[in-house]
């Protein structure tokens, strides 16, 4: 990285209560209301796996992000201050310090969920609800966040640590729209990296590149005060 910031630094793994505050700050953010049918006292709902994967790979590579952003600006959805936005992602300390990259497996970037989602189910901040017939492959798994669990998402974007989580899941939610998982998956692999990626390593980064790219865009095109 400029400064320099490389995320190509081999870095231990990620621990099971960052995985979990990661899911946690997830379902805030990027779940939708639940229904009637849903079960009673749920806040928010992450309808499949595809997506809550695909979602943490980005909060978890900056540099995904950051060119995801880019393509926003680039087709006018988004204003022209969110290029500073991107720069800060890529040139900022703290993005850098929570990169941890993932393997990729057969629908792409893929992190087992179950041990750090029953942490959250542990203590009353989740639920997760599997869809299909007992003893067989389960069909599809959707994503609860309790009331309690919201509670303590807000509580999370309060603290100066932690609270970055919350911060950077808006851009996430921002890029992730309403498209579900599948639709998702399939932006990720318009990447060549992450599409010729070998199955069971890591996913490299496209830091180079979104650099390249942020070249085009000069400073002086970013709004004034930008995010």
């Amino acid at each position: 990285m400029a400064g320099n910031i490389g995320f190509d630094v081999a870095r231990p793994s990620a621990t099971r209560t960052q995985h979990a505050v990661r899911l946690l700050v997830l379902m805030s953010r990027c779940g939708s209301p639940p229904t009637e049918v849903d079960p009673p006292g749920m806040v928010s709902v992450v309808r499949s796996e595809l997506r809550l994967q695909a979602t943490d790979f980005w909060l978890r590579n900056p540099d995904y992000l950051a060119d995801e952003l880019i393509t926003l600006v680039e087709s006018g959805a988004v204003d022209k201050s969110y290029v500073k936005v991107a720069r800060k992602l890529l040139h900022d300390p703290e993005p850098d310090l929570r990169y941890y990259p993932m393997p990729k497996w057969l629908h792409g970037a893929y992190e087992p969920l179950d041990d750090a989602f029953s942490l959250l189910e542990t203590y009353g901040l989740a639920s997760a609800v599997r869809r299909g017939t007992p003893g067989q492959n389960v069909s599809q798994t959707q994503f609860f966040l309790t009331a309690t669990g919201a509670a303590a998402a807000a509580e999370l974007a309060k603290d100066p640590v932690l609270g970055w989580y919350a911060k950077q899941v808006e851009l996430v939610a921002l890029i992730a729209g309403d498209d579900v998982g599948s639709r998702l998956k399939e932006r990720q692999y318009l990447q060549a990296t992450y599409a010729n990626a070998e199955l069971g390593l890591n996913i490299a980064s496209i830091a180079d590149r979104v650099r390249e790219r942020l070249a085009g865009h000069a400073t002086g095109d970013e709004a004034e005060g930008g995010r």
